[in-house]
């Protein structure tokens, strides 16, 4: 029997070229190839014990009931606190909607201020599943080329040149995937002043946030109650497949999003929200900023490294924990460079066409979310496998 014919919005949404790579690393790894995986955008340090603990009181306690569709009241203070002891803002708990993951954050944010046919400017390079949340609403995703240049990342003068009378707003993201570059925060005040100057959206991805490793952490929040902003606790909290994350939303929005959650998933995870309460005790904070350091070590190793090895970096990550290296010097095919990389020294990396059309197939993304040992590793690999 012939299957049910798709929807037009399916076909616009490109594959995840990164899950198959790491399918064929795990699968060479299986085969007994000591690979290493640089690939996946995913923290190797775990939910730390405090956190364990909760879901396990949780879980006694009979914590598995649904929730509010904005989460429990206790997590929404609980993060409203966090950012008054990180940013010194003073955020309204009943503006935090709790959801599955930044994914459904931005899934719900796209439902809710995206009509059919709507422009979202959006980096190119950029996070691919930005654009396809868009595209999921029937909105238009408009990639705007950055490059080493803007530090690849947006400026007003690119949003300026880009933006037209179909244009709705901006979803951006910082510090951002999959360059580990964050926005100068005068350059974000700039774009933001021009979006609201036209009654469009700033949607501000800040799920890396957490792990910003040059000068202070400056949430676009302070730009206003207008800004929309996302965050999860999968990166600086360690906790990916507990899928838990939030929106800030402004406060004439709170009672719309709460509608559409309410329609969409009801709510997120009971269970983790409660172990969630406890990444915000003194003992788990202490863990997940001692992780930070780690991750800065690792790029302060990674990037010379790489130079070491002559794949160029032209812009130093200042947070997440990627880096964004040329290949050019090597190969004009990055997809290629990747490949052959994983199958002869054992390394997993992504090549740049998951993020964009603008210069993919110069530019690879390596994930530092590995051990310091393992990364020594892929570096010689790496420096041995191009002859340097």
């Amino acid at each position: 029997m012939p299957a049910p014919t798709l929807s037009r919005r399916t076909e616009q949404i490109a594959p995840f070229h990164t899950m198959e790579l790491m399918k064929r690393a795990a699968a060479l790894q299986q085969a007994g190839r000591p690979v290493i995986h640089m690939s996946i955008g995913e923290p190797d340090f775990k939910a730390p014990e405090p956190v364990v603990a909760a879901l396990e009181r949780a879980v006694r306690a009979g914590h598995t009931e649904y929730t509010s569709a904005n989460g429990i009241e206790p997590l929404r203070r609980a993060i409203a606190a966090d950012y008054g002891r990180r940013h010194g803002l003073d955020i309204d708990p009943a503006r935090i909607v709790v959801t599955a993951g930044a994914s459904a954050a931005l899934s719900l944010a796209c439902c809710a201020l995206v009509d059919p046919g709507a422009e979202v400017l959006l980096t190119d390079p950029g996070y691919p599943c930005n654009r396809h949340f868009v595209a999921a609403f029937d909105g238009v995703p408009v990639g705007v080329p950055v490059d080493a240049e803007s530090r690849f990342q947006m400026t007003l003068e690119r949003l300026r040149a880009h933006w037209g009378e179909r244009t709705r707003g901006t979803l951006l993201a910082s510090p951002a995937n999959p360059t580990g570059t964050s926005i100068p925060f005068a350059e974000l005040a700039a774009i933001v002043d021009f979006v609201r100057a036209r009654g469009g959206f700033s949607l501000i991805d800040e799920i890396y946030l957490g792990l910003s490793y040059e000068g202070p952490m400056r949430s676009a929040l302070e730009l206003g109650d207008d800004i929309i902003v996302t965050n999860s606790f999968s990166k600086y909290f360690h906790m990916t497949g507990w899928r838990l994350g939030w929106l800030v939303v402004p406060p004439s929005l709170v009672a719309a999003f709460e509608k559409l959650s309410q329609n969409l998933y009801i709510c997120a995870s009971t269970l983790a929200q409660h172990a969630a309460l406890a990444c915000f005790e003194p003992e788990s904070l202490a863990i997940f900023e001692a992780r930070r350091e780690a991750f800065r070590r690792r790029r302060d190793f990674l990037v010379p490294a790489l130079q070491a090895a002559g794949l160029s970096v032209p812009v130093v990550p200042d947070g997440a924990f990627y880096v964004y290296a040329d290949c050019s010097r090597f190969s004009d095919d990055s997809s290629a460079f990747a490949d052959r990389l994983l199958e002869e020294a054992w390394v997993s990396v992504v090549p740049g066409m998951d993020f964009g059309s603008h210069a993919p197939r110069s530019h690879l993304r390596l994930a530092y979310t590995t051990g310091m040992e393992s990364l020594q590793e892929a570096s010689s690999r790496i420096r041995r496998w191009l002859g340097t």
